[in-house]
Parts: structure tokens; sequence; C-alpha cells
């Protein structure tokens, strides 16, 4: 006989079997027994919580022979065909495949009809915000007065799709995400029922992947159980799943408290050679944290104590670490995870996320670094690993402390400024009441051919830096290109956000390269607020001299006391002396 997967095999058939959810199977077993039933239901919650498979139930015991009663029988013949889907008056429509309007009326056209095989017709419509703004029309005046042998099972994942002139017709069941324990004693049961040994710790573990969700735990289960030889272990789970197990997170915490960069970036390098994927591994890394943080802040919430299987042992870590060292890791793995969507190489991040958390990142200028390699160098193996470790180690900190250091010195240590100030370019100079950025080259340049040749290409410009990164693009698009003067860009920015999220100094490397790549020589970016440049262009005209020219009627040479009577009044920079 073929494999039926556990979710299917072990699905509630009854109310009792339904895990977690005693709000709603109470409320519906006390209106079975007193006839209060109505005639729609909205069943919300997560997946795999059961909406679908309480729908059934209820089904069953408004139709069950025996019945109405507070549970199903399931021995019947109305409920053995409802449980395999054989009778035409319970009907389970997917909204996500027949989300038309054309559907919704057929349903509207048959609800009139008497049920022919048992008491009631049931239709159940899953994922039901799937249905579109005509269908949901359609189905609202069916839902308002529907004959009395009708009921109407509406179940989603997201009740803030559907109208509210739908919902406020229905009695609203929220189910919930089932808790740690209810999902171990489910398991454990399984496990019994179906003889499948399996470790205490394996089975939390599992409880707590599937995140509130039954069915995704009883998947998990199953296929624990086909990669397992013999009995479950937590590392058998581990394996299926890319995570890592509690110890050897134990081990990069305290090498991170420790600031043992060398043997932190061993171990993850130990993790992606097991085939962990690296965003997988700051996911776990950053639920590692949130658990310590817990620890710490409220040793004995329940919302902890369920989710932690060696208490003390977290307990004990936690007291390394102050809440706001956890909060700081948090968010700096939390940026480097939002990082690694747009990264071809999520590895290196989690690396350098690694770096930051172990203090890599304060180091200023060569000797630190070097001192920083040395100390993570003496504490590697040796061998092949050594020079691999060190090899990556010191291309991770010369990128890093190159960063740093050309966001927090001038720009007269940038080799490009320098270039530029041996051709006489205008460069950032000393603070000033602006940008500090001489503007007189780049306005008589906004003009040239080099600028509109720019401009030609600057579309090009922003497709490129959205293919390298799209977060760098949504600021950088933003600004304007307003000169281009030699080998310098000038940029100019509306937003004050937007021009210091671009100047960044690892977003404007990024930009910098590809401007080099699409004007095929190294082209350096100078930014500048969209004010400050209109307001240099507006002095620039009002204050540009006005020529005076003296010319006599007859065409004569200016006379030698006109000459001097125009230098009295306009002094010798205003006047110019043509000669014909």
């Amino acid at each position: 006989m073929a494999h039926i997967a556990l979710y299917r095999t072990w699905r509630s058939q009854t109310f009792r079997e339904v895990v977690g959810q005693k709000h709603i199977t109470q409320t519906l077993q006390n209106s079975l027994r007193e006839n209060r039933l109505t005639h729609a239901y909205l069943f919300n919650g997560p997946r795999g919580t059961g909406k679908t498979s309480t729908a059934k139930i209820l089904a069953k015991a408004v139709n069950c022979l025996n019945g109405p009663a507070e549970e199903p029988c399931n021995a019947c013949s109305a409920c053995e065909r409802i449980t395999d889907g054989a009778v035409m008056d319970v009907v389970e429509i997917d909204a996500a495949s027949n989300r038309g309007v054309e559907e919704i009326r057929d349903i509207r056209d048959k609800v009139k009809y008497a049920p022919t095989e048992v008491r009631q017709k049931v239709y159940i419509i899953d994922e039901v915000h799937m249905l579109t703004t005509e269908a949901f029309n359609a189905l609202l005046k069916t839902l308002e007065e529907p004959p009395a042998h009708v009921m109407f099972i509406l179940a989603t994942t997201e009740p803030h799709k559907i109208p509210a002139t739908i919902i406020s017709r229905c009695q609203r069941f929220d189910f919930r995400r089932v808790s740690m324990d209810d999902q171990v004693q489910r398991l454990k049961y399984v496990c019994e029922q179906e003889q499948i040994s399996i470790n205490e710790e394996a089975l939390h573990y599992i409880a707590r992947l599937s995140d509130g969700g039954m069915r995704d735990a009883l998947s998990l289960l199953d296929q624990a159980t086909s990669f397992a030889s013999g009995e479950v272990q937590l590392s058998d789970i581990l394996s299926i799943t890319g995570g890592v197990a509690s110890d050897q997170f134990k081990k990069l915490v305290l090498y991170i408290k420790e600031k043992n960069l060398g043997a932190a970036l061993e171990l993850i390098d130990t993790f992606m050679q097991e085939g962990k994927s690296a965003d997988k591994c700051i996911e776990n890394l950053i639920n590692y944290f949130r658990d310590l943080l817990m620890v710490r802040m409220v040793p004995n919430s329940p919302v902890i104590t369920e989710r932690v299987f060696d208490m003390g042992e977290l307990k004990d870590i936690a007291n390394h670490f102050s809440p706001s060292e956890m909060m700081a890791i948090i968010e700096t793995l939390n940026h480097y995870q939002s990082e690694m969507k747009y990264s071809v190489q999520p590895q290196t991040l989690l690396e350098i996320s690694i770096m930051k958390m172990c203090g890599g990142h304060r180091g200023e200028g060569s000797s630190s670094s070097e001192s920083m390699r040395a100390e993570a160098g003496n504490r590697l193996p040796q061998g092949e690993l050594f020079a691999q470790m060190t090899q990556k180690l010191q291309q991770l900190e010369e990128q890093i402390a190159g960063l740093v250091k050309s966001g927090v010195t001038g720009a007269s240590s940038d080799p490009h400024a320098k270039q530029a100030a041996s051709a006489k370019m205008p460069v950032a100079s000393a603070p000033s009441k602006k940008s500090g950025i001489k503007l007189d080259g780049y306005l008589k340049a906004s003009e040239n051919a080099d600028t509109k040749a720019a401009l030609m290409k600057w579309s090009q410009v922003l497709g490129v830096v959205k293919e390298k990164k799209i977060t760098v693009h949504a600021w950088f698009v933003n600004g304007d290109l307003v000169s281009m003067l030699d080998d310098v860009v000038l940029v100019a920015f509306k937003n004050e956000m937007h021009r210091n999220t671009t100047e960044k100094p690892e977003n404007k490397v990024i930009i910098e390269q590809v401007l080099t790549s699409v004007f095929s020589k190294p082209i350096r970016l100078l930014t500048i607020m969209r004010k400050e440049w209109d307001d240099a262009k507006n002095d620039a005209t009002s204050s540009a001299p006005e020529v005076m020219e003296l010319e006599t009627d007859n065409g004569t040479a200016v006379k030698e006391e006109w000459i001097s009577e125009a230098i009295q009044l306009f002094g010798e920079e205003l006047v110019t002396i043509k000669e014909d």
C-alpha cells in the first residue's frame, strides 16, 4: 500500500482531536448541542492550525445520521462519505483556483435547491480572500439570506482582504498558533501510534521550527523519519533543515563575547563546509540572541519557557551579555539579513556581521588591522586551513578598513582627490557654511559637451546600479546629474536623507564602480543639495559683470577723457576697451 503523508493520515476527524483550538471547538459543540447554529462562519488563522479540518468536522456533525451531535460518529455512511469527499451536498471549493464571479454565481444558483443526500448543504470556501471583488458582490446577497438548508464556512489566512460587508454576515472564529507544549504532545501521540522512535530534544526542535503550525510539524516529522536510520535524533532534523545545533551556537556566541574573531570565522567556515546556508545561519543566530534577551529580561515568562529546551544553559550564556549588547547584536544581524536578499555572496555578509560583533570594525588604520589579523591568526590552527582563513580574513579586513577610512577622513586623503587637486580641480575643502565644494568650475561645465554626453548615459548608469544593488538605486535615483568636470560627476539631491545615504562609503563605492565602467575611465562622485546648486547658479547670473563699450557716432577713436571718466565712475575692473 502506498505511503500516505502523516499530516493526511492524522488529520483531525473529531472536535476533540483538533489541537490547540479549544476556544473554537467548545463554542461549536455548544452550538450543536443547543441547536443554535448560524448560516455562515468565517475561520481565520495561520496555515496548518486546523481551519479546513474543523470545517469538515462541523459539516459531518450537522449531517451525521446519529446527530446532529457534539461529535460526528465517523461510522455512519454520511460521515464516512463526507470524510472521503464523496457527498455532493458538501462542497469544498478552493477560491485560489475558482476566484471568478462565474463560479460564485453557480453556487448562488444552486443553493436554492434542497440537499439530495444529507440533511444540510455545506459550502466550504478555502482561501476565500482570493475571490475577486465581483465574486464577493455575487456572494453577498446569498450570505445575507441563504435558504435554511445551507451553511457557508469561509476559511482564510488573510481576513483583512475580505470586505467588511462579508465579515459582518459571518460568525468569526480566530484560530491561534498551536503552542509548543500542545504540538509536542500531539507529535508524541503520532509517534507512538506510528511506532516512530524519536529523541525528546528532536521533538521540541520540530515543534519550534513549525512556528505554531501542526501540519508543518507533521510534515517535518514525516521527512525526518524517512531520513533517519533508527531513532530520529536532533542531528537528523538539523541535517534536513540546514539548521545549526545549539551547542555549536553556544560556541559561536561565546567566541563573539570573547571577541575571538579567528575562532568565530573558523566555525562559520565549518558551517558552510557542512552545507549550511548563510541566510539560515543568520536567521537562527537572530532567534538564538532573541531567546537570550528574553531569558535575561523575562526569565519566568511562559512565552520563553515553552520555546527553550534547556533553560539552565541559556540563562548561563545570557549572563555573559548585557541587554544593550544583545539588542545591538540583533540589530546588526537583522541589517545583514536584509542585505543578503540582494547579495550574490551571502557568506561574506555573514562573516562581516561576525567581525562587527567581535569589534573588528572599530580598527582605524593599517596598524590596528594588522594587529587584529595577527591576533586572529594566532588562534587559528596550522596548515592549509590556517592559510585559507588568514587570507580570507585579511581580504575582509582590508575592505572594511578601506570603507571606514574613506568615510572618516577628508577628501585630501582620497587618492582621487589628490589627483583632482594636482589638476586644479574643485574638490571638497575644509568645512564651510555649505557643502564645501567650490562650484565655479562645475557651473561653467554644466553646459559643456562632457555634461551633455554624461546625461545621455545617465539612464544606463542608474540601470547598472539597480542590477548591482537595488537598495542603493532606490536612494541614488532621486539625484540629478547637474555637471561633469574631467573625472568628477556632480549629482544634486532635493532630499538630504537621500544624499546622506548615497554618500555612505559602502554605497558610494558601488556607484563609482558603475560610473567607471559606463564611462570607461575612473570617475569620482560628488554630491550637493539641489538648493545650494540653484543658489550658486542664480548668484553667478546676477553677479556677471556688465561689459561697457564706448563708441563715437562717427566711428573715430575713443577719447582719452572718456576712458578716464569711465574708469573713475565704474573702476578699471568693469571697463573694457575695444579697438575696431
